[in-house]
């Protein structure tokens, strides 16, 4: 029996080694990195949609946009281009979500802050109270850094139309005022193509981290 073994041993040793070879160049054949969806309107809570995209379903992206952030400097889709962001809606007096939102978008961007292919913007809902020296001061109290993340102010009707047509993301009165916004805790991901890839708590630690993590995804997706 001893003497079996011996004669076998070589043999196994050698198939338990083929066998890892195996195993191993199968994993890698199969194994398919994870990929972040690309969110449509048709596929977002029809609630923060405009009427006019609920059926669209393909090619959606974030429009081109003119603002003027916390420094009185005008913002463009230029100023993203060729980033991956993270977008949010807020305004400086609400004194409910917002500062949660804020403190993890600061903690954020404490994450990003020397990783040159991701930014932060914020859009605020209540532009005829924030103005710039309003979001300055604002910025300042936050922590803001201005070379990673930019708080926004400008037409009213543009704001509205990014939220509700581009980021799909606020909800309205549903009163028919004009351009009426109920901003939500909602974060968004965009990609270097300007789609949506993720929405996130903007309220909810676990969220954040969520979010953290995908953003290692999406950047794998530029190597």
């Amino acid at each position: 029996m001893l003497s079996f073994f011996k004669d076998y041993k070589y043999f196994g040793i050698a198939l338990l080694i083929l066998s890892i070879l195996i195993i191993s160049i199968f994993y890698n054949i199969l194994k398919v990195d994870k990929k972040l969806p690309i969110y449509q309107p048709a596929n977002v809570n029809y609630e923060l949609v405009d009427s006019s995209l609920v059926d669209k379903r393909k090619y959606h992206t974030i429009a081109d946009f003119n603002l003027v952030n916390q420094n009185g400097e005008v913002v463009t889709q230029e100023d993203y281009k060729n980033k991956i962001y993270v977008a949010d809606f807020f305004f400086t007096t609400c004194q409910t979500i917002c500062p949660i939102m804020t403190n993890h978008m600061y903690q954020i961007q404490n994450q990003i802050l020397d990783d040159d292919e991701v930014l932060l913007l914020s859009h605020t809902v209540t532009p005829e109270i924030d103005s710039v020296a309003v979001l300055n001061k604002y910025a300042k109290e936050k922590g803001v850094i201005d070379k990673k993340w930019n708080l926004v102010t400008g037409d009213k009707k543009q704001i509205y139309e990014l939220a509700r047509k581009s980021y799909l993301a606020v909800k309205t009165t549903g009163d028919g005022s004009a351009y009426d916004m109920i901003h939500t805790e909602n974060f968004m991901l965009i990609d270097k193509k300007r789609q949506i890839r993720g929405y996130y708590d903007g309220t909810n630690s676990e969220d954040i981290e969520r979010l953290l993590e995908d953003i290692k995804i999406l950047k794998k997706e530029y190597q």
